[in-house]
């Protein structure tokens, strides 16, 4: 018999990336493995590389190992580029679990805009999805069209370990600009801010952490069944009644997390003597069953990511100055639109 890695690695498009890794440049520029990366990406998107250039870090999100060795191989190939990765570490997202409203305001001296969004939980594996219920007596269509696709373009984090933000349907519902001061890039400070200020006002009971998870099937001999159905439930995964399988093969069939499946092949070898076989797909993300270790050792400060602030800016006495997340409903100008408030 094989012991087999992982399905999830023959690349379907319908299925999103689960792991991501850490690029290990060996002395090759920093630059140049980013321009290769880049060009690699337009061809394949999901490859989602993200950048660092404060710690000269590069990470790429792929489905498992044999992706990445295709990559490596590419690397070297077509650019030259004799790379490898670390061991890598899993994707996890996070979303709401509550609606709220948050509040953005950019106001430095001669600048101004204010931006209102209803932040609800979205059906799951929906994604970040945007929409408008403001009247263009409110905010013009031109506003609104800023607002819309500068929220589209930024990769929205999380507040409880950065992780990408997903599920979540954010609605603009109002929002106040200024004929005289209002000018390119005001809304879209406004709405990044709106954002991340309602996530802050949802709190951590709020916000939820997901994990992604596979489905598996797995095949092993009789002998090692109740092996198998131990370390299944101890993952914490589903795992249905054992079943004829081809040969003197078990069928044990389920799903769970990608964190305790995906080095799991090894070990089914191991205690199969190379008789057992695992297939791994992936199925979608689900919450955390205990986020508080992952929280604590991310250490991310949502306050802190300057990059990503839920902050505003407001004005006084011809200069600009900064009000924290948490004081931003007592200076808006614009009342809240609608009853999905802070409490």
């Amino acid at each position: 018999g094989q012991g087999i890695g992982a399905v999830e690695e023959q690349a379907q498009p319908r299925f999103r990336p689960v792991l991501t890794y850490g690029l290990d440049q060996r002395g090759a520029p920093f630059d140049q493995c980013l321009a290769a990366l880049r060009q690699l990406e337009d061809e394949e998107p999901l490859l989602g590389v993200v950048d660092d250039p404060a710690t000269q870090r590069l990470y790429v999100q792929v489905m498992g190992e044999v992706q990445l060795e295709i990559l490596t191989q590419r690397l070297e190939e077509e650019f030259g580029l004799t790379v490898g990765f670390d061991e890598g570490r899993i994707r996890y997202q996070e979303t709401l679990t509550t609606p709220i409203e948050g509040v953005g305001h950019f106001e430095p001296l001669r600048h101004y805009a204010e931006v209102h969004l209803l932040l609800e939980p979205g059906a799951r594996g929906s994604g970040l999805t945007f929409a408008s219920q403001c009247h263009v007596d409110v905010l013009s269509n031109a506003w609104q069209g800023q607002i819309l696709t500068a929220l589209k373009q930024r990769a929205h984090r999380g507040i409880l370990v950065g992780a990408p933000l997903t599920d979540v349907k954010v609605t603009l519902v109002g929002g106040k600009g200024s004929i005289v001061h209002t000018v390119g890039g005001d809304f879209r400070q406004a709405a990044w801010r709106a954002l991340r200020q309602g996530l802050m006002e949802a709190g951590r009971a709020g916000n939820q952490l997901l994990e992604p998870w596979y489905n598996f099937q797995l095949l092993v001999p009789t002998e090692a069944v109740g092996h198998a159905l131990t370390d299944l439930q101890r993952f914490g995964g589903e795992v249905s009644q054992p079943q004829a399988g081809p040969g003197d093969l078990v069928r044990l069939e389920g799903s769970g997390p990608v964190a305790k499946l995906r080095d799991y092949a090894a070990t089914v070898r191991a205690y199969t003597h190379g008789q057992g076989q695992l297939t791994l797909t992936p199925a979608g993300s689900r919450p955390v069953a205990d986020p508080t270790p992952l929280i604590e050792a991310a250490n991310y400060d949502p306050v802190g990511d300057l990059a990503n602030t839920p902050d505003s800016v407001f004005c006084a006495h011809g200069a600009g100055y900064p009000v924290a997340w948490d004081q931003v409903p007592q200076t808006m100008h614009v009342p809240y639109q609608t009853t999905a408030q802070p409490r």
